[in-house]
């Protein structure tokens, strides 16, 4: 794996946009799998589903990559991410994570699988379910 291959996917993630989806097919293979909290599908175009979506549900989404670990073909990416999320307030919802990227020979991405707390970072500031969230969080604490 080289870091023009890492540099390239990086770009992709901090610059994406709906009309930059259709870059995903020269980054990732074919049979690429995409894992998060919310999502676990294969190939380029489940992806761009799953990026379509987002850019549907929150305003203004953006990836800040603030740090960058590789050893051979398996790469680690510290990152942030901010956007307005309409079911959660005029506030900007901000999450912190990590994305452990599987790199093929030629440069490729055949895994992308995201490392966040969706319980904390998401769901526990939810209207609705956000106080039954940290309720169970400060219980469980306690312990």
């Amino acid at each position: 794996m080289t870091e023009q291959a890492l540099d390239a996917y990086i770009r992709f993630y901090e610059t994406m946009s709906p009309d930059s989806l259709s870059g995903l097919d020269g980054l990732v293979t074919p049979d690429v799998i995409f894992r998060d909290p919310f999502n676990d599908v294969r190939g380029p175009e489940a992806m761009r589903r799953i990026f379509a979506h987002m850019f549907e549900a929150v305003a203004g989404p953006r990836f800040y990559v603030t740090y960058r670990a590789f050893d051979g073909r398996v790469c680690f990416l510290r990152w942030r991410f901010t956007g307005v999320v309409a079911a959660m307030g005029k506030e900007p919802w901000t999450v912190d994570g990590v994305s452990e990227i599987h790199f093929e020979e030629d440069g490729r991405v055949s895994a992308h699988l995201d490392h966040w707390d969706a319980a904390g970072q998401f769901y526990a500031k939810l209207p609705l379910v956000g106080p039954i969230f940290r309720f169970i969080r400060r219980r469980a604490q306690k312990r």
